[in-house]
């Protein structure tokens, strides 16, 4: 085949691999949208060293505050992995919350969005990877203990946040989704209610051991939302549609208070984006909205 015929034959497969990439069949609701007649919350950058947990790391953060936060009453809490993710166009979860909590479908809640570690400003993005994974993919309590321990106590210096670990939330996207499983896993006393979007219930650092430990383990008071899609990830470190899979049976297994929706999409938060409102009205359903 001459060279341009080449060229005509990788133009063609570009283009079926973009096209394949944008059908993803999912899009932002009205409660996605800003709504007039909902009080339009406010979100604060700020940036954390850690000498504790993850020394020598340094990373960004977000905090979203609705305007109907009260000081005398102390607000729930949901925390995001790969925050500044969730903060964008394809989620725009301040914007969710602010509609939610207007029609009092959800409870006043701050929101916590933060970014992974870097060891310094110079770090390569493969540099960059490895430490997002030390933090997310790890079975340990290291990430919790660096939410209770640093972050927490930052957030709770300026604003009053409920101790109930029901009206404390965790969500991520891939890495960031074991991760939010593992930090309710290890402390539900802290930690009820998980959100994990294409969650990497794999064996990158272990985290395909989930299912068979959900089974063998005494039930944990946790409420867990998980979602995958057809075209989510398959490598060698595993099938994340199948993950995720495994990891619904066996939470329906020991009864666990959960819900899986599985679709279409690959891994990306398209589909978790989309679905977001109606996954927070599921999330806190029974929370006091007063």
């Amino acid at each position: 085949m001459s060279d341009m015929g080449w060229l005509s034959v990788v133009a063609v497969m570009l283009v079926l691999s973009a096209s394949a990439f944008a059908a993803e069949p999912y899009t932002l609701g009205p409660d996605s949208t800003t709504q007039p007649s909902a009080p339009q919350g406010e979100v604060t950058k700020y940036t954390w060293k850690s000498e504790k947990v993850f020394p020598d790391t340094e990373r960004e953060y977000w905090i979203y505050v609705p305007r109907q936060y009260d000081a005398s009453k102390p607000a729930c809490l949901m925390v995001f992995q790969d925050g500044q993710n969730y903060l964008r166009n394809d989620v725009k979860t301040p914007t969710v919350f602010d509609n939610l909590i207007a029609k009092k479908e959800m409870p006043v809640t701050i929101g916590v969005f933060i970014n992974p570690g870097k060891l310094s400003s110079s770090a390569t993005s493969q540099e960059a990877r490895q430490q997002r994974s030390v933090e997310y993919d790890t079975l340990s309590d290291a990430y919790a203990r660096f939410l209770l321990e640093e972050i927490l106590p930052e957030v709770e210096k300026k604003y009053a946040i409920t101790k109930d670990p029901s009206g404390r939330a965790i969500c991520g996207m891939s890495s960031g989704g074991i991760c939010a499983f593992t930090v309710a896993w290890q402390r539900p006393d802290s930690f009820s209610k998980v959100v994990s979007h294409c969650g990497s219930f794999t064996n990158i650092r272990g985290g395909n051991a989930y299912p068979s430990l959900i089974r063998t383990t005494e039930k944990k008071p946790i409420r867990v939302f998980l979602q995958s899609g057809e075209k989510d990830n398959d490598n060698e470190r595993g099938n994340w549609p199948i993950a995720n899979q495994d990891m619904a049976s066996s939470l329906k297994f020991r009864k666990y208070d959960y819900q899986f929706v599985f679709g279409e999409g690959g891994h990306t938060l398209k589909h978790g984006g989309s679905i977001l409102p109606e996954t927070l009205r599921w999330l806190w359903r029974d929370f006091p909205k007063e």
